[in-house]
């Protein structure tokens, strides 16, 4: 039986997030690094590709056993990250698709920021890098997106062995507690890009899974670690 699971949830931004989009002919005087956009709404957006890169780097190095693995290819990740993200291999005795099917993600909270007497998702900040052996500062203006801002989460996960169901969103969590301990986008040493995942659930929209495996992957969603 061909299955498919929604995970769905929110991305609550708990500092200024800066994801990058294109500044290519700005004008004088204009953001430095603005963030990147929907084109239809113009609300900011987090790519799925975003999310997906993060999430595999940070399973890659939670899953491997010394930091060295790190420096290998892609197609050398530990079993349960190929499992969940494909490989890249040419051969149909080696290729393996991905079990998860990111989204791309729009500020979905807008209206109630507005409520709150916010009309801007966005917010920049300046920064000022110094070289050390001139002192010379070079003034720069980062967009972030601000604290309280929410994206809506959805992932797809295509079951293709029931019984490794559990052992797939197992990983899937603690994925996800990785990136909440860590950042998104860019300049997280500098205090940026701290998210946390809210709601999650898990809903059977494609096959007939039991009602035993749905709860049992929502219970191990809703886990606190």
């Amino acid at each position: 039986m061909y299955n498919k699971i929604k995970i769905s949830g929110k991305i609550k931004v708990v500092t200024g997030m800066h994801i990058g989009g294109s500044s290519a002919f700005s004008a004088i005087g204009a953001v430095d690094s603005p963030v990147i956009r929907d084109k239809q709404s113009d609300l900011p957006m987090i790519p799925g590709t975003t999310l997906k890169g993060k999430l595999r780097t940070l399973m890659a190095k939670g899953f491997s056993d010394s930091a060295s693995a790190m420096i290998g290819k892609h197609d050398d990740d530990p079993e349960i990250v190929l499992r969940l993200f494909g490989n890249a291999k040419k051969t149909v005795q080696e290729h393996r698709n991905s079990r998860l099917i990111f989204s791309d993600m729009i500020l979905s909270n807008m209206d109630e920021l507005k409520q709150l007497d916010i009309h801007s998702a966005t917010e920049v900040k300046f920064e000022n890098s110094i070289n050390r052996l001139t002192a010379v500062a070079n003034p720069r203006q980062i967009e972030r997106v601000i604290r309280g801002s929410e994206f809506e989460l959805e992932l797809i996960y295509n079951v293709e062995d029931e019984t490794q169901v559990q052992e797939d969103f197992e990983a899937i969590r603690y994925g996800l507690t990785l990136l909440e301990y860590d950042y998104l986008g860019g300049s997280g040493s500098r205090g940026y890009g701290k998210v946390k995942f809210e709601d999650l659930q898990a809903e059977n929209v494609i096959g007939n899974l039991s009602d035993e495996v749905m709860q049992l992957c929502n219970e191990i969603l809703s886990e606190e670690k």
